[in-house]
């Protein structure tokens, strides 16, 4: 058992200060002036702000892309580097590269990192079709195979399938289904890239169909100037949108929530990830590869000072889009996302000056007062 002791609460909303009693993997109690119980480890947090761990959707955890040849292709993600990011929850998923990559590849990676403390799903399926599955069938790896919770597929991308309407709407289908049947979130996460048709196709397969809007869930939404717009469309339909951190630009993130804000659009329904492990490229006027690189997880922790430092946007309100939301739209939630009773002890504690001072996975201190305790399985020289 942890007692948390005199920490500043968010849960991601603004309790105070309030206790937190840890019991094996869940929080016990959230309170004042709580009772230290016989054998109880006790942390002292006053003058810490106690947060729920961070969610990222978007990682490619046995590597992704690597669309420079065989020398590109990015390593897989460590456990530590996870950590060190405040990433408690993270869902995997394959990239461009679907050919020397596998869905077996994944989930054993996904299996292996909750092994190591932390929690981890995966997703089916990559840029293309027909999607690539373990079973032979991707109903049957949502319904039957734990850690899968949706599919991955690519729209508007030079990469991307081309698929149709109706071949979109079929897909959509099988993993509603799916998830109905397997009591998951049965989502397509959809890569989006900068090609004119945008989300075209999703909106009109909810235009000629009763699937549910929050079925699908496009990604990199700040790619372009007109992808934001789509993706508010999306939000204000029941749909999600998730968004790419970028550091590149301070202002350029606090400014899209004020837009999206402005615009009435309901923000429970907005999230960021980081794409970490995946590999960033750029292409010249006539499609050649011009520069490439590995995205970082640390991109997620780094987005969140950005909000409160660049943004002014309230602690509360930031953390909304790194837990509570991505909780709720892989319909993890009530366990996942927030600080309360009867959820998972994912937990971070922040130093005055955002500083990432502690974390626990699933009740066990994975980090504290900045110091690494528990790495991966084969990492060295931390």
């Amino acid at each position: 058992m942890i007692l948390i002791k005199e920490a500043d609460i968010y849960a991601p909303e603004h309790l105070g200060i309030r206790d937190v009693l840890i019991c094996g993997e869940r929080v016990e109690a959230v309170g004042e002036n709580l009772p230290a119980l016989c054998n109880c480890r006790i942390i002292e947090a006053r003058g810490k702000r106690l947060t729920p761990g961070l969610i990222d959707q978007h990682v490619h955890l046995v590597g992704g892309g690597g669309e420079g040849s065989f020398h590109t292709r990015t390593p897989e993600i460590c456990l530590s580097a996870l950590i060190r990011s405040g990433i408690t929850t993270v869902l995997g998923l394959l990239g461009t590269d679907d050919m020397t990559r596998s869905v077996e590849n994944l989930v054993a990676k996904a299996k292996a990192l909750t092994e190591e403390g932390i929690t981890a799903y995966a997703l089916c399926g990559a840029y293309g079709v027909p999607s690539l599955t373990i079973t032979g069938s991707i109903k049957k790896d949502i319904a039957f195979i734990n850690e899968i919770i949706g599919l991955k597929l690519a729209i508007s991308d030079h990469r991307a399938p081309n698929i149709s309407v109706d071949e979109l709407i079929r897909l959509a289908s099988d993993v509603r289904v799916a998830g109905m049947i397997g009591g998951k979130a049965g989502i397509i996460v959809i890569h989006m890239g900068d090609g004119a048709g945008r989300l075209d196709p999703v909106f009109e397969a909810l235009e000629h169909t009763n699937i549910p809007a929050k079925t699908f869930h496009p990604t990199h939404m700040a790619r372009t100037e007109e992808l934001p717009q789509e993706g508010f469309k999306l939000a204000k339909l029941g749909g999600y949108m998730d968004i790419t951190c970028d550091l590149s630009d301070p202002g350029r993130m606090p400014a899209l929530l004020e837009e999206a804000r402005d615009q009435g659009v309901p923000m429970e329904r907005l999230t960021f990830s980081s794409d970490g492990q995946g590999s960033w490229s750029n292409y010249d006027a006539y499609g050649n590869l011009a520069e490439i690189g590995v995205t970082d997880v640390g991109t997620m922790y780094a987005q969140l000072v950005n909000l409160v430092r660049d943004g002014n946007m309230d602690l509360s309100e930031a953390l909304t889009y790194f837990t509570s939301n991505a909780a709720r739209a892989l319909e993890l939630y009530p366990h996942k996302g927030h600080v309360a009773p009867g959820a998972d002890a994912d937990l971070l504690l922040l130093g005055p000056d955002l500083e990432l001072d502690t974390v626990i996975a699933r009740g066990k201190l994975m980090l504290e007062n900045g110091r690494l305790l528990v790495k991966g399985t084969y990492e060295t020289n931390i």
